[in-house]
């Protein structure tokens, strides 16, 4: 299957309905509108998406400092083109970018029940006597 990848920002409309089909909104914890998360992922330090017949069909962003600290967020791929490597294909397109760009420590917070999909690329559960934490204020 062909893809067109590109590292722009798909349109809102594009991104609010993969974001929306991919589950990847209820997972969301607080209160925000589509546009809120839009606008979140216009203020990301990097993105890549992935294109098939013009239709946004998975997508991934990363916030950081640009020198040794990246978060992968929104990673999301269509419920009709999972299955197909896409996702992988998403996390090696940011990990490359931090490559690229000398970091070195790239964190992610996986959603409810994907944790072994990332573990299976290399990602590591955090030491416990390090964990990360979160605070819903």
């Amino acid at each position: 299957m062909d893809f067109h990848i590109t590292n722009e920002l798909p349109t809102f409309e594009q991104f609010a309905k993969l974001h929306e089909d991919s589950g990847l909104l209820q997972n969301k914890k607080g209160n925000y509108t589509r546009e809120q998360l839009y606008e979140a992922a216009k203020n990301s330090w990097y993105y890549t998406a992935f294109y098939h017949n013009n239709t946004l069909t998975a997508f991934g962003r990363m916030i950081s400092d640009g020198v040794y600290q990246a978060l992968i967020c929104d990673v999301m791929v269509s419920p009709d083109m999972q299955g197909q490597g896409l996702g992988k294909k998403v996390i090696e397109e940011l990990l490359q970018k931090c490559k690229d760009s000398g970091i070195q420590t790239v964190q992610l917070f996986s959603a409810k029940g994907k944790h072994q999909f990332y573990q299976k690329l290399g990602f590591q559960e955090r030491d416990t006597d390090a964990p990360g934490m979160t605070i819903l204020i």
